[in-house]
């Protein structure tokens, strides 16, 4: 198992005079599954970005660690892999090159049997030779699910990990949540009671709206 974790500390987010939360601490643990919980504008997203580093607070730090050494932001992305519905893909590239591509961005070669093995999983490898344009929502999402398991990274966040998924879709990927969170690190954002079902722990956003 990794020894990954995510220490919260007086984490503070605001846009203009709105207050998103404040006050936020929290320890997270690879080997484990946290839900980030709220209702629609509760600031899911926002905590998640915060998180990967896509976006800074306005107080407060996130500290990522690996065996005991912090990891720098710019680094990060080497650790991280992330699902949501704001991750772009490319449409002019077929699925699997934009696997090849993510690998290139990342610096790391690309690992075809991996990637295989996650097209198959998700049902897309007949599909891997296809330009995206002509993917589903469902089919973008699923291949979303391939680019963030890729390189096997110690920590996944993932964003309404279940938008536009049908049944099978959605057992997949809880499938793949189960596994990845026995010896990994699992943020699950979501108001979807099927999806925070998964979670051992879950952080409710609504408990940090006091005002500043």
């Amino acid at each position: 198992m990794t020894n990954y974790s995510v220490e919260i500390s007086s984490l503070v987010k605001y846009f203009g005079r709105r207050l998103i939360f404040e006050g936020v601490n929290y320890s997270f643990q690879s080997g484990h599954v946290y839900g980030i919980a709220g209702p629609n504008g509760s600031g899911k997203s926002t905590f998640v970005k915060i998180v990967s580093c896509l976006i800074s607070p306005n107080k407060g730090s996130v500290t990522h660690i690996l065996d005991g050494k912090k990891i720098e932001e710019e680094d990060l992305h080497n650790y991280l892999g992330f699902v949501s519905p704001y991750l772009f893909l490319y449409d002019e590239f077929t699925a699997e090159e934009n696997l090849v591509h993510i690998s290139k961005i990342k610096g790391v070669t690309f690992n075809k049997e991996r990637s295989d093995y996650l097209l198959s999983e998700f049902n897309l490898y007949e599909r891997r030779n296809d330009l995206l344009r002509g993917f589903s929502s469902g089919m973008k999402q699923r291949l979303k699910f391939a680019f963030a398991l890729l390189n096997e990274p110690p920590l996944l966040i993932l964003d309404e990990p279940t938008s536009n998924l049908d049944n099978s879709g959605k057992e997949k990927v809880y499938e793949f949540i189960k596994l990845e969170g026995k010896t990994k690190l699992v943020l699950v954002a979501s108001n979807e009671d099927a999806d925070l079902a998964l979670c051992e722990n879950v952080l409710e956003l609504q408990n940090y709206k006091n005002k500043l």
